[in-house]
């Protein structure tokens, strides 16, 4: 009777209504974050034709284009045997476009004009660091954003003119036998785009960089000039330029260390080991008999 009573008494609970839940930890991410927002400026709408018309223009004039090679489809043995016997018998002349498209050797046609260019953001990345290049070209149609982000910071640090120009890739690609250009840069010994550069850098408006004081409108101006025609001229006032401006630079960031008085070090006392700790023993090696 006494055990039928304590079973009345306790609660029943039904199976599957009660569920322990566990405390979820809350995970804590730290993350880098920049207080400024860099963007590329936009250019206008006559900007834009203007940059993307005079390269269309030279880029036809020079002839500079990447031939790229056939892929040859494999063809069954009787086919090839059926080709045969219908030349042989009928001698026909190969055509037009096959001979052509046999003379043209895969690659640029012209090595030294390539050299002259930096195509694609890798090579252009490398070409900013090295402080190589005249004028950037980017397209806007890079996506995501963060691939072309970086190439700012570099431009301004180098003094070098960046833009961000709408179609680029698309005008510009095919003409070079490309699939898609998203970077393009004109180096400092590029004599088949001096006047190229120098018609494009005006359109181009300053970056702006918080933490860089350099000025790549200067070099717009300079390279407006009518003085200027040979690369190596315009290579020289923008290293001189960019030198002044560290010049300026570091005196401006120089401290009046005229009033400081330097206070000498005290040491107290000296405790080589403090915690005590031993070195483990060195193991002997045994010797092997032979």
């Amino acid at each position: 009777g006494g055990k039928t009573q304590k079973n009345l008494s306790m609660p029943v609970i039904q199976q599957g209504m009660a569920s322990l839940r566990k405390a979820k930890k809350t995970t804590v991410k730290t993350c880098l974050d920049n207080p400024f927002v860099i963007q590329w400026k936009t250019i206008d709408g006559d900007g834009m034709h203007f940059i993307l018309q005079t390269l269309e223009e030279r880029i036809k004039h020079i002839g500079l284009k990447k031939v790229e090679a056939p892929r040859k489809k494999k063809r069954s043995t009787t086919k090839k045997q059926m080709e045969r016997n219908c030349n042989a018998s009928t001698n026909e002349l190969p055509t037009e476009e096959e001979t052509e498209g046999s003379q043209q050797a895969p690659g640029w046609t012209d090595i030294s004009i390539r050299r002259q260019l930096a195509i694609g953001i890798n090579e252009v990345t490398k070409a900013l660091e090295k402080n190589e290049l005249l004028l950037l070209l980017v397209c806007k149609s890079a996506k995501p954003a963060m691939i072309t982000s970086h190439l700012i910071q570099l431009s301004v640090s180098r003094a070098t003119p960046a833009g961000q120009v709408p179609r680029l890739s698309e005008t510009v690609a095919p003409l070079l036998g490309l699939s898609s250009i998203l970077a393009l840069g004109f180096k400092r010994q590029s004599d088949k785009f001096t006047d190229v550069v120098e018609a494009i850098i005006p359109k181009i408006p300053a970056l702006e960089v918080p933490w860089l004081q350099y000025r790549t409108g200067v070099s717009a101006a300079h390279a407006d000039s009518s003085e200027i025609h040979e690369p190596e001229q315009l290579a020289e006032i923008l290293e001189d330029e960019l030198t002044s401006q560290k010049r300026k630079r570091t005196e401006s960031n120089q401290l009046d260390l005229s009033n400081v008085i330097l206070q000498p070090l005290k040491i107290k006392k000296v405790v080589p080991n403090p915690n005590k700790i031993k070195k483990p023993p060195r193991k002997k090696k045994k010797a092997f008999s032979a």
